[in-house]
Parts: structure tokens; C-alpha cells; sequence
């Protein structure tokens, strides 16, 4: 590890680090543009300038330059102040100066960077250039006057999204950025440039012009729209969420976030259930509360009532809806809406066992019935990074655009039953092999023979430093209530079939909008829930609950992760947090569920369950063994629109509008001006 002086004070810095990571090292900070830790190294913006000796008299770019034995680097000379002062004068010759109309002000680098390094005055007059605005879809607005060329969007499109749409045109003066032919940027990772941009020229299309970053409220969250559990901050003002960034959080989602996490946010407040409702004579009319509590009295179901709980549901709002089952004498939990009816003794064998950034260094990958980049464009984005590194990747399943190398073997999942050669050889070469199970194989029970065929994989693992403890056997779900309603036991041994089948008085639907509901047509259905969908159609009596915006909650990502979310605003009308609403409607049956606050809820909850008390990976044990079974049919893909997978996208105008132009091609006419 080479020993080096910073502005006098000697550091060691890893081998191979930058000198601008050896000035970060030593406390320093250097001004940037397109430099970012996460992309390759351009080194074209020129603003990290430092002083370093031995070398050329003349200022250096530190991103590029390697940290070595024995440098003196300056980082506050006269000579790097200057040559930063005059850098930023550069780069402002042709910037339009826009900032009181320009949504980046009050979070944009440049500003920030210009009063710091910068001069007072500019001494050029010449008039400034400027560039006709790229369309680039319904996400992005762009207005390119503004850009610097740092090319973060572009290096991120080839590097993290593994999608060359953003590219370079022309030289020199005239060099424009641009998405190819002008189409719009339609991966589903496409707005984390708007993140990486450091001036205003790619901004948030549908966040245009609402506000300003000191007028919002900032509240930490966890995403839902999958069950990646990204960690996100959800910026409100007043009752309204106005937008989503993601966290940093480098073992879940490092710095990104799928399109549909940032931009369902405008269903919040579309298609909401504000009051209750009862069905009478066929339609649903408005109803009290006490109206609505009262007629669910009145079916006195006894233990003759069943929950099914939908994608979306915190575990506390899961633990109530057990606790009040329990308190009635049921036990009929389920909460895979689908139908799906895998084994659950273990969650070890349906759980997400490399995690995340695990499955980056694996070296051979199987993957069975998933479209990984619309189930969890986060984890897509991980395998790529695992390709680029010399993963082989293998995916069993219907075809679909991938972004790194892959060898498809074919639609039928009876092919897990007995893997080609090369695939069996691949995995057993492997120092860390991995298989993945998605929702389409665990439709067609590919889960026991995927467990089987890693258990023959494992078993003939050579064991050394670099996998000791290695256990790269993984179910990806696609649901963020998914894990931790496994942990809670919502899961019947024939799936949801069984609760159809015990013909229940009284059906509790939490928030459960992909159900069938035709098996339940003898039953009550009571729908407590956020958005007037699939669920809420089918209910006879609707209690209107909180979106995940809207309360305080646990959520189990699908690594066995457990998050906390905080609540940043306060759910419409005579709308409750659904806690809340299972402990009056437990007053309303006459029975006692044990708590009476949220605090003696999460603490009931954490009693039953310790594991979801502890923030980060839960424990399963160790996977099963002596595992065997036959898996057979083609595999249909469970999400059939990346965009509109959930009720609140469902509701969102962005999110319709996503799926209607860059999935099915409509093209949308501009008002004339």
C-alpha cells in the first residue's frame, strides 16, 4: 500500500486508488463533474485539478492519475485555485445561466461548485451557443443548452443499465448529447441519469416545476414496487408526496432505482379510497364507519374467516390481521395471490441466499423461469456486473432482451429435470455457482428440482477462502410483503386454492388486488386497502387503509432483509392506517387481539417473531436436503407490463403512460404552443 503526502500530511491509500481518492482518504475535498464511483473513469471535465510532485509544473487531473509512492499532492496551492477558477469559467462560457427557472437549482452541482471554485465574474461576452431539446421519453426532460458533456448519462446507459441509447454526436464546440435517432430512453433503469446529471439538463418530466428541494419534507422509506426493498426518501409537502429518490444503501440498491419505484408516486393521489363503502343491492354506496363495522358484525364468522394479504403489506399490518384470525380461531393465512403452492418449512429454500451484492461475484449462474429485468431491475443490473466479470449465464425460460451475455435453453421448465451438459459442467467448475428461481418456475414447481440440482452443485464445491460459507441457491420474488408474510405464516400447504376451498363466512383482503376472486363467491369479501382496483370491485364491504407513504412499517425484502420505513404523510379522507382499522374491527367481533398501540403491535409482533425485530438479513438455517421432484410445462412469465404490476402504478397517469408508449409504441401528440 503506497505512503503519500496530502497538503503536508502523510496517508497510505490501498493499491491502485486515484490520487482523488487518496485526497478523499485524507479529508480533502475535490470539486467534480464527471467523475463518479460508481462509472468509469472519463477525466474530461478537468475539475478535480491538483498539484502533484514529482510531475509536469502544471496542474493534474486527480481522477486519472494513479496514487503512488512518495507524492506530494497539493490541494489548495495558488497554482490549483487558479486553474479551477478557470476551468469553471470554461464551463460557464456556454451555460445559459438559467437558474431561477431551472428545477436543479437548489441541488445542482454546478451552483454548488461555482461559488466554491469559482470566479465572481466571467470575462467572456461572446453570444453563448445553443442546443435544440432531445426527447427522451416520458420520464426525462431535457434541456441541453445546459449540458456540460461530462457523459455520466451516457457512461451509466453502457455500463450500470447495460443499454447503449445515450450517446455523443459531433466535436468540439458542436458535440451534443442525445439518444440515438432521438427515441426515448425505454429501459427500465432510464431516470438514474436525471440523479447523475451534475447541471439541469436532464430533469424529472412529471416533477417539472412542483417544487423547490427546501420546501419538501424528506421522510426515509423502503419501495414496494418489487421485492428488491430498495431504500429510498420520499419528499412531501403538505399531505402530498411529490417525488422519490433512492438511498444510498451499497447491499440493497447501491445509489439506483427502478423507473416504476420513482415514478408510480403520482397514483398516490389518484383512484384513492378516502371512506367506506358497502355493498347494497349490488352497488357499492358510501357508508360510516360504524355502518361499515356494524355489518361486519353481523356475519359473525367465528373461525370461519380467512385473510389473504396483498404485495404491498407492512408486517405489522400482517401480524394484526394473524392476531385478529387467531383471536377468532382461524388460521387460514395466505398471502401467494397467485396460486402459487411451493414448500415454506424452510425459508431458507425460498429465500435469496448470495444476496445481492453476492451474486455479482458469482462465476456460473442458472437462472429458471425469471425476466429478471422486469421482476427486479436492481438485481439485473448485479448480474451484469457478475457477466462483465466472467459469470457464464444460463436461463431456462421464454426469451427476453437481456443486457449481458446469455445462453437461453429453452421455454419448458422440464429442462431443470435434467440440465444440457454444458450448463451441469459450467456449474460444477464454478467456485461460486448460483441458481435463481423466478415466479414463472415456481409456477410450474421447478423449486425442488432447482433445490436438488444445487445440492449436487454444492456438493461438489471445493471448498476454499474465496466461497467458504457460499450459498448461491435463490428464489427471486417479486412481491415486498412476500418474505415477511412467510415468516408470519401466511402460506397454506395447497396455496390459495386451500382457502377457496374451506369456503370461509368472512374473507379478510388486505390490500390483495391479483386474486381470484370467483372462489370466493360464497364469502363476504372485506377489502382493506388504498386504491379502488381489482380488489375493492370484488369486495362487498371496502375499509379504506394507507398506501406505504402513509404509515410507519417492517418490510423483508427478498434476501431475507429487514427494513424499516418511517411515514412521511397522512393517508386522504376518512382513510386509517390498517393497523389501526384491524384493532377496531377486532372490537367489533368481541375479541381481543393483545395490543392497543403501535408500539405494543410491533412489540406482540417482535415476541413472535425476534428475527423481525432486527434490522438486516434474518437467519433461515441451513438449505434442506434429500430434496427431489420434477417440474414440468412452458413457462409464462408472471408480469406481463413492467409498468403497471400494482395498484398505485396502476393508478398513475406516468406509469400509463410508460406502458403505452415504451412498451406498445402509441405515440402521444404535443399541443401546439
Amino acid at each position: 500500500m503506497p505512503k503519500l503526502k496530502v497538503d503536508g500530511v502523510e496517508i497510505e491509500v490501498p493499491a491502485g486508488a486515484t490520487v482523488l481518492q487518496a485526497c478523499e482518504l485524507a479529508g480533502k475535498e475535490i470539486p467534480r463533474f464527471c467523475y463518479h464511483e460508481r462509472l468509469s473513469i472519463a477525466g474530461n471535465c478537468r475539475m478535480c485539478l491538483v498539484e502533484v510532485k514529482p510531475g509536469p509544473p502544471k496542474p493534474q487531473a486527480s481522477c486519472a492519475l494513479p496514487a503512488s509512492e512518495g507524492q506530494e499532492i497539493r490541494t489548495d496551492s495558488e497554482m490549483v485555485k487558479k486553474a479551477r477558477e478557470g476551468v469553471m469559467e470554461f464551463l460557464l462560457i456556454n451555460h445559459p445561466l438559467d437558474c431561477p427557472i431551472c428545477d436543479q437549482g437548489g441541488e445542482c452541482d454546478l451552483q454548488d461548485q461555482s461559488v466554491a471554485y469559482g470566479r465572481g465574474a466571467s470575462r467572456y461576452h461572446e453570444n453563448k451557443r445553443a442546443v435544440t431539446e432531445k426527447y427522451m421519453g416520458p420520464l426525462i426532460k431535457t434541456v441541453m443548452t445546459r449540458c456540460i458533456h461530462c457523459t455520466r448519462c451516457v457512461r451509466f446507459s453502457e455500463e450500470i443499465a447495460g443499454v447503449d441509447e445515450i450517446g455523443a454526436l459531433y466535436r468540439g464546440e458542436d458535440t451534443q448529447i442525445t439518444t440515438y435517432l432521438e427515441h426515448a430512453a425505454s429501459h427500465e433503469l432510464s431516470a438514474n441519469v436525471i440523479d447523475l446529471c451534475p447541471v439541469g439538463a436532464l430533469t424529472s418530466r412529471p416533477y417539472a416545476f412542483e417544487a423547490r428541494p427546501w420546501e419538501l419534507k424528506k421522510t426515509l422509506g423502503i419501495d414496494v414496487s418489487d421485492a428488491v426493498g430498495a431504500n429510498i426518501r420520499i419528499d412531501s409537502r403538505g399531505r402530498e408526496v411529490l417525488r422519490i429518490l433512492p438511498r444510498v444503501n451499497d447491499d440493497v440498491n447501491e445509489e439506483w432505482l427502478s423507473d416504476k419505484a420513482r415514478y408510480q408516486v403520482d397514483g398516490l393521489t389518484r383512484r384513492r379510497l378516502d371512506r367506506p363503502w358497502l355493498r347494497k343491492n349490488g352497488k357499492l354506496v358510501a357508508a360510516t364507519w360504524d355502518e361499515a363495522f356494524a355489518a361486519i358484525a353481523k356475519v359473525k364468522p367465528a373461525a370461519s374467516i380467512a385473510a389473504v394479504a396483498g404485495d404491498m403489506v407492512d408486517c405489522e399490518t400482517l401480524f394484526a390481521a394473524k392476531a385478529l384470525l387467531g383471536a377468532l380461531g382461524s388460521n387460514l393465512l395466505e398471502g401467494r395471490q397467485t396460486g402459487l403452492k411451493y414448500a415454506t418449512d424452510n425459508l431458507a429454500a425460498v429465500n435469496f441466499n448470495s444476496t445481492f451484492a453476492g451474486i455479482e461475484t458469482a462465476d456460473a449462474i442458472l437462472i429458471v423461469g425469471s425476466h429478471v429485468r422486469w421482476e427486479a431491475p436492481l438485481v439485473n443490473a448485479r448480474l451484469r456486473k457478475a457477466a462483465k466479470r466472467g459469470a457464464k449465464v444460463f436461463i431456462i425460460g421464454p426469451a427476453w432482451e437481456t443486457t449481458f451475455p446469455a445462453t437461453f435453453l429453452g421455454e419448458d421448465v422440464g429442462i431443470i429435470n435434467a440440465v444440457p451438459d454444458e450448463v451441469r459442467a459450467a456449474l460444477l467448475a464454478a467456485k461460486r455457482p448460483a441458481v435463481i428461481v423466478g415466479g414463472g418456475g415456481l409456477a410450474k414447481g421447478a423449486l425442488e428440482p432447482a433445490l436438488a440440482l444445487y445440492s449436487e452443485v454444492h456438493s461438489a464445491l471445493v471448498i476454499t477462502d474465496e466461497n467458504e460459507g457460499w450459498n448461491g441457491f435463490n428464489v427471486l420474488h417479486m412481491a415486498a410483503s412476500r418474505m415477511g408474510g412467510l415468516m408470519l405464516g401466511y402460506a397454506q400447504g395447497g396455496g390459495i386454492a386451500d382457502l377457496g376451498a374451506a369456503k370461509p363466512k368472512l374473507l379478510l383482503s388486505l390490500g390483495a388486488d391479483e386474486v381470484d376472486y370467483a372462489a370466493f363467491a360464497d364469502s363476504i369479501i372485506v377489502y382493506v386497502g388504498h386504491h379502488g382496483d381489482k380488489g375493492a370491485h370484488a369486495a362487498d364491504v371496502i375499509l379504506p387503509g394507507s398506501a406505504y407513504t402513509e404509515k410507519a412499517g417492517t418490510y423483508v425484502n427478498t434476501e431475507g432483509r429487514v427494513q424499516f420505513a418511517e411515514k412521511a404523510v397522512f393517508a386522504p379522507g376518512d382513510a386509517r392506517e390498517d393497523w389501526t382499522i384491524l384493532r377496531a374491527l377486532a372490537d367489533a367481533l368481541k375479541v381481543s387481539v393483545g395490543f392497543d398501540s403501535f408500539e405494543g403491535l410491533r412489540a406482540a409482533m417482535i415476541a413472535a417473531v425476534p428475527a423481525l425485530g432486527i434490522e438486516g438479513l434474518a437467519d433461515y438455517g441451513a438449505l434442506p436436503t434429500g430434496v427431489s421432484g420434477t417440474a414440468a410445462g412452458v413457462i409464462a412469465y408472471p408480469i406481463k407490463d413492467f409498468y403497471l404490476t400494482n395498484p398505485i402504478a396502476r393508478a398513475s397517469e406516468t406509469m400509463q403512460r410508460c406502458s403505452a408508449e415504451l412498451l406498445h409504441c402509441e405515440t402521444f401528440a404535443e399541443a401546439a404552443e
